[in-house]
């Protein structure tokens, strides 16, 4: 019991790294009644849910950032042709864009599996989540962090997802009282950027949403894994109209062929 309420725990019943499998074990915890409120890794989440499931509320977010570990004070001062380990094609498109020079080798594994890879020699340099190493206590192992601008976090990345039955006014109630409206705004932002674009969590986009004052500005990024081509742009408008901000800057992704740019990404990643 957390809080007078109880905990249910769910399996992958298979690789722990197999996000989109605890994804539908949530969700089907949740239509079979036997959970109330399900907790995602927001960036995870697909933006399509099935029938009967709502985006109830989002907590107070993490750092979204992607942070370096490894030598340097900064992406330019890396040494020349250091290889970086990293699963994500979007940390991996960008990385090339930046640094055509640098290698970037594949590396699998929990947060504590990369960092041992990384010390023993399988990559002179790693690209993690700020939030992760944070929520584990491991954030002094940080080098520096990568700006937005430099490196564009996934969609939802710090943030949870609580996810409820559309009809359960009781469980939607109590994660709406545990929301921040900011992380809401951010993550509806973001979230509507990527299915504007049609796009999935296993292509290189990037989108990061704040709040600046009464603004909302929203960042993002397609490209080609190999960062051989690529597109940035960047949106600033009304806090509270975040979908139609997020429409305004898919419209112009698209414009610059963004879509064209997934596409191709998709089926090279295939």
């Amino acid at each position: 019991m957390i809080g007078g309420a109880e905990l249910v725990e769910v399996s992958s019943d298979g690789d722990p790294g197999d996000k989109a499998r605890f994804v539908r074990g949530v969700e089907e915890a949740l239509l079979e009644g036997a959970a109330d409120i399900g907790v995602h890794s927001a960036k995870d989440l697909p933006v399509e849910m099935p029938d009967g499931l709502v985006l109830a509320g989002v907590p107070p977010r993490e750092n979204p950032l992607d942070v370096w570990i490894g030598p340097g004070r900064r992406l330019g001062d890396v040494p020349a042709g250091i290889t970086v380990g990293t699963a994500s094609l979007r940390r991996a498109s960008q990385l090339l864009a930046a640094r055509p020079d640098l290698k970037v080798v594949e590396m699998h594994g929990n947060v504590d599996t990369r960092l041992r890879k990384q010390r023993e020699g399988g990559a002179g340099a790693i690209v993690l989540a700020a939030a992760g190493l944070r929520r584990l206590g491991r954030h002094g192992e940080i080098s520096f962090p990568l700006p937005a601008e430099v490196m564009t976090p996934a969609a939802g990345q710090g943030a949870l997802a609580l996810q409820t039955r559309s009809a359960d006014d009781l469980a939607r109630d109590a994660a709406t009282r545990i929301s921040a409206e900011a992380a809401v705004v951010s993550l509806t932002a973001e979230r509507s950027v990527v299915g504007e674009l049609d796009a999935s969590c296993a292509t290189p986009i990037g989108v990061a949403a704040s709040i600046d004052g009464e603004d909302l500005v929203i960042d993002a990024f397609v490209g080609l894994a190999d960062g051989s081509e690529w597109i940035r742009d960047r949106v600033v408008g009304d806090a509270a109209a975040p979908a139609a901000l997020a429409a305004e800057l898919a419209g112009r992704l698209a414009s610059a062929g963004a879509v064209d740019l997934l596409r191709r990404a998709e089926e090279a990643a295939a």
